[in-house]
């Protein structure tokens, strides 16, 4: 019997498969390699996957529209409440199946390569500024106990320790100056590749025509347009600027009963790196809006003033 929709729990090595007809009674459900799951999709016709929004899933579901295949990426978080029993495989792919078939459930948008492209340069990136404020960190410690005090900030830090190491008459033994130059060279070499990072995210962002379009919105540097840039298949699927704070948990959290109504604080959810980058510029918006002339100046008041990208 033709399968009307198919939902596949991601692994690693193996794939959980489970088919269900138009009524959502189950016809099978078999394992799956990784190497026998590219041919298994590609000899689906006239059904709908349904996958997981996790690690591989834009993968999958990309090779699966190569092939004309309707695809469904649902949130874990939504699949979690239609687990029968114990959790397993099975079971999982069972749920999968049962969550892509209600008429109110939220899909994630299937991430195209540029925009995967994007995103991962932009987590290596804060990979690469992690790791900095480590050594630097580690090396304001070291120095610290040498009696050596240096200023908090990343900016110009591997100049400071230079003149650290350069003036004779501190207490740093050979030891600690060796120690502490591996550090300043593996700050300037951490510092190149985030500029390189920077540099590529540029290159590539400036290939789409909305790039210079967010770069004019206040508040918005070229990290936070590129990183807008990588949600863009998201983006179509929302209605309005509500919809997209709520997608980025930029919206209160509710715990409302009984007709009484109780908002919190904001929920968090979606992505959070593209929210800090939000936030932050609209914290700069808010800091210098007092010398500007244009539209926003006569919010004066920064109680009252609301920043909408």
């Amino acid at each position: 019997m033709q399968a009307n929709l198919i939902g596949i729990d991601l692994a690693k090595n193996v794939f959980q498969v489970c088919a269900v007809d138009h009524n959502g009674n189950e016809l099978w459900s078999k394992r799956l390699t990784r190497q026998r799951l590219s041919g298994f999709i590609a000899e689906q016709k006239n059904c709908v996957i349904a996958m997981e929004a996790c690690g591989g899933a834009h993968h999958w579901g990309r090779e699966a529209g190569l092939k004309g295949i309707e695809v469904r990426l649902i949130p874990p978080q939504f699949v979690k409440p239609y687990v029968k029993s114990q959790k397993n495989d099975y079971h999982d792919a069972q749920a999968i199946c049962e969550a892509a078939t209600r008429p109110h459930m939220r899909f994630a948008a299937l991430k195209t390569l540029e925009e995967q492209d994007i995103q991962s340069l932009h987590r290596y990136r804060d990979l690469l500024v992690s790791n900095r404020t480590m050594v630097i960190n580690h090396a304001r410690g070291v120095l610290l106990e040498y009696g050596v005090a240096i200023p908090k900030g990343a900016a110009g830090f591997g100049k400071k320790l230079l003149a650290v190491l350069e003036q004779n008459e501190s207490n740093l033994t050979i030891s600690i100056k060796r120690q502490i130059g591996l550090l300043r060279e593996q700050l300037v070499e951490l510092e190149e590749k985030i500029r390189q990072c920077e540099n590529d995210l540029e290159v590539l962002a400036k290939q789409n025509p909305v790039y210079s379009q967010l770069l004019k919105l206040p508040g918005v540097g070229k990290l936070t347009a590129s990183a807008l840039l990588s949600m863009t298949s998201q983006a179509g699927k929302l209605k309005n600027g509500r919809q997209f704070s709520a997608f980025l948990g930029l919206v209160p959290r509710q715990n409302s009963s009984g007709g009484k109504t109780k908002l919190l604080g904001i929920t968090k959810r979606g992505d959070v790196h593209l929210r800090n980058l939000l936030i932050h510029g609209g914290r700069a918006v808010v800091r210098h809006i007092d010398n500007k002339t244009d539209e926003t100046s006569p919010y004066t008041d920064h109680s009252r003033l609301v920043f909408v990208v």
